[in-house]
């Protein structure tokens, strides 16, 4: 990882850290660490799958272990290979590494397989013909146990022919499923005999069209982990009710090795959606502009909208590992970016609505060329330069011909200081036939370059740039995209809380010179305004587009103290 996106926090000790522990103290695994990210390719990862990979990876570094990449690709029907190569430019981009070590549960299809028949000689699958409606309506509910199906009781030998006939394409899809024979009267519904493998004609990536039925998750997942010698099979709480399946799959089959699963809260976050497939809801209907749209959870649209991998990395430290579920406000994320963002950011001035102002005291070509730092607490950063001239821009929030209370800009015959620059007053202002104001006559006080003006008092301070240098650039304020501090647990269709207000695209902006080089994915803190990063995807030479990351409020901090 580079040394920009490096964080200074700690991790804070965690229960899967103790257990960790005294595993290796009682040279369990033979004092061997070795976990997984088993990421599903059926979408793009998002900030909750972050704590994951942080969790995952920074466990293996932790205990000088090793961590692998696999994609448990069960479901061709909602797979993709965009998806797959999304999720291992994620990865990389959050700083970690698998080296060699990725592989794909469809690597395992033929062990699969040759389990399954397995597990029909021991008597412990069967091959059942009930559609899913009767197999719903024999499975039970959780007051009522399931009845066996009426299949259950099949001979090994028949079951035998059957599963050879599934793989060979004899049937049609849905026709059969390799059930496993566990418990139908078990309070646990995933042990209700739960379907291990289905028959369905779909192309997959990684295999082609060579399999015609294929294994659900939760026999697969548990398998692929022994099979890669896991020692611990960290997921998130709504597969603690799996566990016991997990541990019955490994315990009926002739495998060495049988990782621990164990379980931990998932990251949820207000103002958001965690679902991939509401996330993917919002891309198909164009709610939203693809997956790395700025406004999305996802890692992608983290990425282009400007945060840095330091800053997720020490957010999901932050929230740290347990075993309850809760929600984790946003402003917390938002605290953790602009540390980060405040320590590796150079300054820079943009003004996002520019005003027109003329200095009347000096010379037409007047030119004065300004030294200003790149950051106030970094002198490796270098300096900038920018020239003052007789035609500049301020911010048109910057003034105010009847000012509000409490207003310390400019106005009227009032007086402000440019920022690194001199004190201007406003002698006159410029009206155009509907009223608007569209041009400042200013004065400056030239004694007061890098000095206090004698016999009075300037408190307001306010950026701007030169007129004729500044870069044109494309501005896009992005807000959060939901409304509602819980969007999809409310009575009514999260997508009625998109916030309208989510985007407001400037254009005609003007940035002082020095970024007129930015390159995709550089960030700075325009200063006054916020934190902006140069769009990696739609920023020219000719037509730069900054993304505004985050601004430069922190209230989270602040009620946190």
């Amino acid at each position: 990882m580079s040394e920009s996106d490096s964080t200074s926090s700690t991790s804070p000790s965690n229960f899967i850290q103790q257990i960790i522990r005294e595993d290796l103290e009682n040279n369990k695994n033979e004092g061997r660490v070795q976990t997984r990210f088993p990421p599903e390719p059926n979408g793009y990862l998002h900030i909750g799958h972050a704590k994951s990979i942080c969790l995952n990876f920074g466990t293996a570094s932790e205990f000088s272990g090793l961590c692998n990449l696999r994609f448990d690709d069960t479901n061709p029907e909602k797979e993709d290979l965009e998806y797959v190569d999304s999720i291992k430019e994620s990865i990389r981009w959050l700083g970690f590494d698998w080296e060699d070590r990725e592989y794909y549960a469809s690597n395992y299809f033929d062990q699969l397989y040759d389990f399954g028949v397995e597990l029909i000689n021991k008597g412990k699958a069967y091959v059942c013909s009930l559609t899913q409606d009767e197999a719903r309506q024999f499975r039970g509910t959780l007051t009522e146990p399931g009845k066996n199906s009426p299949e259950r009781e099949r001979s090994i030998t028949e079951n035998l022919e059957l599963f050879a006939r599934m793989k060979a394409g004899d049937f049609e899809d849905g026709a059969y499923t390799l059930r496993a024979k566990i418990n139908m009267q078990s309070p646990n519904m995933n042990m209700r005999d739960p379907v291990l493998y289905r028959i369905r004609r779909l192309h997959h990536h990684q295999t082609g069209d060579k399999w015609c039925i294929y294994p659900m998750y939760d026999y697969t997942h548990c398998i692929s982990d022994a099979l890669e010698n896991i020692t611990h099979s960290l997921c998130t709480l709504e597969f603690e009710d799996h566990r016991p399946l997990y541990d019955w799959v490994l315990d009926q089959l002739d495998i060495a090795s049988h990782p621990q699963q164990i379980e931990f809260a998932r990251l949820n976050i207000n103002y958001t959606v965690m679902s991939k497939r509401k996330l993917k809801q919002l891309v198909d209907e164009k709610l939203v502009n693809g997956w790395d749209d700025p406004r999305m959870p996802t890692l992608d649209g983290m990425r282009r909208r400007g945060y840095t991998p330091g800053s997720i990395r020490n957010f999901c430290d932050m929230v740290g590992v347990t075993k309850s579920n809760s929600v984790v406000d946003v402003g917390m994320l938002e605290h953790s970016l602009r540390d980060d963002l405040d320590k590796t950011s150079p300054r820079a001035m943009c003004v996002l609505r520019p005003l027109k102002v003329v200095i009347v005291n000096v010379e037409e070509g007047y030119k004065d060329e300004l030294i200003l730092s790149r950051h106030p607490k970094d002198e490796e950063m270098g300096e900038r330069k920018i020239s003052f001239s007789k035609t500049i821009y301020i911010d048109h929030a910057d003034f105010e011909e009847v000012p509000p209370p409490g207003f310390k800009r400019l106005i009227p015959g009032g007086e402000v200081r440019l920022r690194g620059c001199y004190v201007i007053k406003c002698e006159e202002v410029i009206k155009d036939s509907a009223g608007k104001v569209v041009e400042l006559r200013c004065s400056i006080d030239a004694a007061t370059l890098g000095a206090k003006p004698e016999g009075r008092k300037v408190k307001g301070v306010v950026h701007w740039v030169p007129a004729e240098e500044s870069v044109e650039v494309e501005i896009r304020l992005y807000d959060r995209l939901f409304n509602h501090e819980a969007p999809d647990a409310t009575d009514g269709d999260y997508r009625d809380f998109i916030n309208p207000d989510s985007l407001e695209v400037l254009t005609g902006c003007r940035a002082e010179p020095s970024l007129r080089d930015a390159l995709p994915e550089e960030r700075f803190q325009f200063e006054r305004e916020g934190y902006f990063c140069v769009d990696r995807i739609n920023s020219t030479k000719e037509h730069p587009v900054f993304n505004l990351t985050v601004g430069l409020r922190d209230t989270w901090a602040k009620q946190n103290r």
